[in-house]
């Protein structure tokens, strides 16, 4: 066992080199120190350097989110930097402050499903201005040239607006449609549930991309260009779920050939067409309309972007609402945001209360491990912090020895910026034998203690006693949270699924609809965090997690058939004996799992205009009816 767990650890991941984001970190990292340098204030340079971490945020979201998104970060930085110096002297405020940063952070990051560190760099920031001693007057200047290097990176992080404005969204939907066409090639075939979780995913993606990208104040006929076919787009996956429900026939090649020619009709320049290819063939009359709806496709494709029309509407989630939602005991990203600002005040505690060189790097380096979202994965962060640190402190022995002094520190931190971003998605070891040797070199000619062996001594130290920290603090705290409450948050989505059918079949206002789905979708979000952070528990129920798989994907799948019967119908025409046997199926399951009764199928009959979802709510039943799960 141990020895997979040390294998997985060392795994390198399939993705690709991020060499924009590379640059642009190096970029940013880099600048202030080369201003530094011409100014003959190295040492405030590679503070300022601090600011450069805004820039690690950048992900593929739209211009639209991360305008806001890393301005509000660099106001983040600039704040925990500016905290970090206030109370530096005030060891009890340190230990206080740095959990509610944690705690904070998290939430936030975690509500708003904001990927990247989290509140890894806000912890930096703080902990790390808390270690430096600063003149009162040099204080305010120290705290300028982080802001200014952190509007620095928001500046860069923005570039690529001018050129591409709407470019992560294009590459989404063009990756929704490559999803369609791998889903129409397996209608029809027995193991279709795999490719049509894959192709659920994308669609909520999509929609999640283009509801942050909306912006009601600026018309974007590209924009509304992709709004319509991410909406064509669900109605070609729900006419081939049809299909697939009634006929489990394969597709006509001709028809899979015209979808796989769709993607390439997502990036076309002014001017230019795409002609998808007619079949001489008649075709069959049930493939009618997913003929019509391509055709569509292809019209919307080839039409001007002057002609698209500007009255495109997204109903964007109240972020309010999601804030109140998780404030509760049953939300995992509450939970888990609280165990983390915990277990990062008991670190600091550690480091403050004993004569540690660097006490910051022990609460650091306990941040940076819990970033794992399971149990395993902080355990696999562990190692590889502490393998990284080790080869690390080698590299920056071997650097230091030629003594490098002015433009040579700044070409070094740029490389060495520009290594740990190239290096983090492959494996964070890798990416920890860089972080490790621009620390050091940080820190030396920050502090101006010109002596490698003690830093290197130090941050093995430091890193490995806040990993163990981490580790410890993360199975105490949560070695069962999530899977002890998998039933009742299993239940209450289940619940919210009834509620919608209820609004749906039932004359309420728009705005009611709107406030019950995001409710279900918060209580989707919950289970499937819940799920996912129960799979890497130690120890877990690995048989009744690998049960529930079916399960988990059957409601994913129906939360998005709810979710698009509230979009694209508003109300269903159900009768009050159809209403009553769904309501009636959905509550009786719900005990069921709270009671841990063995669930016994209950077959409900087709409804024509929910056809969809009452086919996947028998086959919920039976993933339900295994017996191990109800153990």
């Amino acid at each position: 066992m141990y020895k997979s767990i040390i294998k997985q650890a060392f795994k390198f991941n399939k993705n690709p080199f991020p060499w924009n984001k590379a640059i642009g970190a190096a970029l940013c990292g880099g600048f202030p120190l080369i201003i530094g340098l011409l100014l003959n204030q190295l040492r405030f340079g590679l503070l300022g350097a601090i600011g450069g971490f805004t820039y690690l945020y950048v992900f593929n979201e739209p211009y639209a989110e991360r305008v806001k998104k890393i301005f509000f970060i660099g106001i983040g930085i600039t704040l925990s930097v500016g905290l970090g110096t206030l109370v530096a002297p005030y060891p009890a405020l340190t230990i206080l402050i740095v959990g509610l940063i944690g705690t904070i952070t998290t939430f936030i990051f975690g509500i708003l499903k904001i990927p990247g560190p989290a509140a890894v760099f806000f912890v930096l920031s703080f902990t790390m201005t808390t270690g430096i001693k600063l003149d009162q007057s040099e204080t305010p200047i120290f705290i300028g040239v982080v802001f200014a290097s952190s509007m620095f990176s928001w500046i860069i992080s923005m570039i690529g607006y001018f050129f591409n404005p709407h470019d992560p969204e294009l590459k989404k939907i063009k990756g929704l449609y490559l999803a369609l066409a791998e889903f129409a090639e397996a209608v029809g075939s027995k193991d279709i549930s795999n490719i049509r979780n894959i192709t659920v995913n994308a669609l909520k993606e999509s929609e999640d991309i283009l509801t942050i990208g909306y912006m009601p104040w600026k018309v974007s006929f590209l924009f509304n260009r992709l709004v319509l076919l991410n909406k064509h787009a669900n109605k070609i996956f729900f006419e081939l779920l049809e299909l697939d429900s009634n006929s489990k026939n394969k597709l006509p090649k001709e028809l899979v050939d015209m979808i796989r020619q769709l993607p390439e009709g997502i990036n076309l320049k002014d001017e230019e067409t795409i002609n998808i290819e007619r079949s001489n063939e008649v075709v069959d009359e049930k493939y009618h309309k997913l003929l019509e709806i391509i055709y569509d496709v292809e019209a919307i494709m080839n039409l001007p972007l002057e002609y698209i029309g500007r009255g495109v509407e997204i109903s964007k989630p109240h972020v309010v609402t999601k804030f109140i939602k998780a404030l509760n005991k049953d939300s995992i990203v509450f939970v888990n945001s609280v165990r983390y600002g915990i277990v990062l005040s008991i670190s600091a505690v550690i480091a403050f209360n004993f004569s540690f060189t660097r006490p910051y790097w022990i609460t650091l380096s306990c941040a940076a491990v819990m970033c794992g979202a399971t149990i395993m994965a902080t355990f696999h962060r562990a190692i590889q912090r502490s393998i990284g640190t080790i080869i690390g402190v080698v590299l920056a022995i071997i650097i230091l020895s030629f003594k490098p002094e002015g433009f040579m520190i700044v070409l070094i931190n740029i490389c060495l910026t520009a290594l740990i971003e190239l290096a983090i998605v492959k494996n964070y070891a890798l990416a920890a034998v860089f972080i490790t040797p621009n620390s050091i070199l940080i820190a030396e000619n920050a502090t101006q203690i010109h002596n490698v062996g003690y830093f290197a001594t130090a941050r093995i130290t430091d890193i490995v006693i806040g990993s163990v920290i981490a580790l410890i603090g993360t199975y105490i705290f949560g070695r069962k949270s999530a899977s002890s409450r998998l039933t009742g948050l299993m239940a209450k989505l289940l619940r919210s699924h009834a509620k919608i059918l209820i609004f749906l079949a039932s004359n309420n206002s728009e705005r009611n609809t709107v406030t019950i789905r995001e409710k279900m979708e918060i209580d989707f979000m919950n289970f499937k965090t819940a799920y996912n952070t129960a799979l890497g528990e130690i120890p877990n129920n690995q048989e009744m997690l690998e049960t529930m798989w079916p399960v988990f994907y059957s409601l994913e799948h129906l939360s998005y058939l709810l979710t698009q019967y509230c979009i694209e119908k508003g109300h269903l025409n159900l009768s009050d004996e159809e209403l009553a046997q769904l309501i009636l199926i959905y509550e009786t399951i719900a005990n069921d799992i709270e009671q841990k009764n063995q669930i016994q199928p209950r077959k409900i009959s087709i409804i024509n205009e929910i056809s969809e979802l009452c086919e996947e709510i028998n086959i919920l039943q039976e993933a339900f009816s295994i017996k191990s799960l109800a153990c």
